[in-house]
């Protein structure tokens, strides 16, 4: 990559619907601060969402791993390249930039969209090790996007509609500026990158539960473990299925997988109410011996234990219910082409609910758990041997750690969806993350 700070990227400005917004984007270079201040504008000013698109030379290495491929058949490939081919005509460095045929193409939703689609759709990581697992080496907003300069592409005929995506294409006046009106495209990169993100947390959830169940040896929970990692065949059939446009059928088993993760939620539920009652019960302002803290929370001041695999599991239904969900979204959506976002954002909302509410609530339990005085163990000696006061310790500080990186009641972001694009039009989407991340 040459010398960024000269560097010039083209933003296209994509609407979800037919709306009319005053002229705030102009058509002159913008840095990025103005730009997020533009998408600031346009979230609180227009009806439909609207979501921006930049373009940025592909990096030499990327772990295209963490992502979903889709050919270049796949309606989002086909979207993509229609913006592209159609802006190339009216713009000449929208042109320049695309003329190599790959690049990494970075779409922001706005918060509030966000907030549309549910709250919990994609959360920020605290661990700066699992951060920069997911978001490698791909561009992100204190990145190259800081250095470069912004150029408007308007009045560039929108994506239309393929293969009966849904709602027909076309370019709405904002002012001087020019909104592509794009919801096909917009809906499909925010289902795809969502997917991708909750199958990241799958993988990561599958690992730790893994090593736990290795120092357990608990049948009854590898059981557990098995029977919801064994769903992903029949959700990564029906994404593939539907990124494609085709009907789900019976065949692919994807209703014995929703049944399983529906038991394995309902477990999670089962399980909160028995931690939250534990914790009701201890008493107010005192400390809590750890011989009655593992009664409840068994393996709690170990690096392994029952407990901890318990929350593995439950972030493990979860991760998999986020992907049903956007199967479920899409379906919806596609019913109905004329209402195409609004039913993606109504089904994912309603269903996030559910799910935001059981994250947070086992967020509050681990806040809580972490914020407990341990006592040291009653019994007739009055002083205890060093090892004693050492396994004490480091139960104290591993109980401690439980709130570590926690959110509760996190601040919706805007959310970044990435798409890797080769020259022959083939895309790799990149789990979402907040664009602030």
């Amino acid at each position: 990559m040459t010398d960024d700070r000269k560097a010039i990227v083209p933003v296209w400005t994509l609407a979800t619907g037919d709306v009319r917004v005053p002229a705030v984007a102009g058509d002159e270079p913008m840095t990025a601060e103005r730009l997020a201040e533009l998408r600031s504008v346009l979230a609180g000013l227009a009806d439909e969402p609207i979501a921006t698109l930049e373009v940025h030379p592909l990096p030499d290495k990327l772990d295209r791993s963490r992502g979903i491929p889709l050919d270049a058949a796949s309606p989002l490939a086909q979207h993509l390249s229609q913006l592209i081919t159609q802006s190339q005509r009216s713009s000449s460095a929208a042109a320049t930039a695309t003329a190599a045929g790959e690049g990494l193409y970075r779409m922001v939703v706005p918060a509030k969209v966000a907030a549309q689609l549910g709250h919990g759709i994609v959360r920020p990581m605290a661990s700066k090790v699992a951060a920069g697992g997911v978001h490698g080496a791909l561009v992100n907003s204190t990145g190259i996007a800081a250095q470069a300069t912004f150029v408007p592409v308007g009045k560039a005929a929108a994506a239309g509609a393929v293969g009966g995506a849904g709602a027909t294409a076309g370019v709405a006046v904002a002012g001087s500026a020019a909104l592509t009106v794009a919801a096909p495209l917009v809906l499909m990169a925010v289902a795809v990158g969502v997917s991708a993100n909750a199958d990241r947390k799958r993988q990561q959830a599958i690992e730790h539960i893994t090593e736990l169940l290795e120092q357990l040896h608990e049948e009854k929970l590898d059981d557990e473990r098995s029977e919801l990692d064994g769903c992903r065949d029949a959700i990564d059939k029906a994404t593939a299925i539907l990124l494609d446009q085709d009907k789900l059928g019976v065949s692919l088993g994807l209703d014995s997988a929703v049944h399983a993760i529906s038991k394995a939620l309902a477990a999670a539920d089962r399980r909160l109410v028995q931690w939250q009652s534990a914790l009701d019960k201890l008493p107010d302002g005192k400390a809590v011996e750890i011989g009655t803290l593992t009664k409840s929370f068994p393996g709690v001041d170990d690096q392994g234990g029952t407990f901890r695999t318990h929350l593995e599991l439950a972030a493990l239904a979860i991760a998999l219910k986020q992907r049903v969900i956007v199967l479920q979204a899409v379906e919806h959506a596609q019913s109905d082409p004329g209402n195409l976002f609004e039913n993606f954002a109504r089904a994912l909302k309603t269903d996030h609910q559910r799910l935001d509410k059981l994250e947070a609530s086992i967020a509050g339990v681990l806040q809580r758990l972490s914020a407990l005085e341990l006592a040291r163990p009653q019994g007739l000696r009055p002083v205890f041997t060093t090892g004693e006061v050492d396994r004490l310790m480091r139960a104290a500080n591993r109980i401690h750690k439980l709130g570590d990186g926690v959110v509760v009641n996190s601040r919706t972001t805007d959310v970044a969806v990435e798409i890797a694009r080769d020259k022959d039009g083939s895309v790799v989407v990149f789990p979402a993350l907040p664009a602030s991340a």
